[in-house]
């Protein structure tokens, strides 16, 4: 229960500056509900983005693992 009433005020604040930055004419209940969508879709974007360069930074990882044990392997076993 507290998580909703957290995205209600959030959504709420988020919905009147938006509709203030975009010179948007609302009603309290459209604002409200522009702001609670924005939530959701802000939310399933940074979710996104966070995968995304999450497994970007894993590949990074997993390419300069596999050169490092290249270069062990040919600097200690493969003499």
């Amino acid at each position: 229960m507290p998580t909703l009433l957290l995205i209600l005020v959030i959504g709420t604040a988020a919905g009147f500056l938006a509709t203030r930055i975009m010179r948007v004419e609302a009603d309290v209940p459209t604002t409200i509900a522009i702001g609670v969508g924005g939530v959701f879709m802000g939310w399933l974007l940074l979710r996104l983005l966070a995968f995304l360069s999450g497994a970007l930074a894993m590949f990074v990882g997993a390419v300069l693992g596999a050169a490092l044990l290249i270069w062990l392997w040919r600097r200690y076993v493969a003499r």
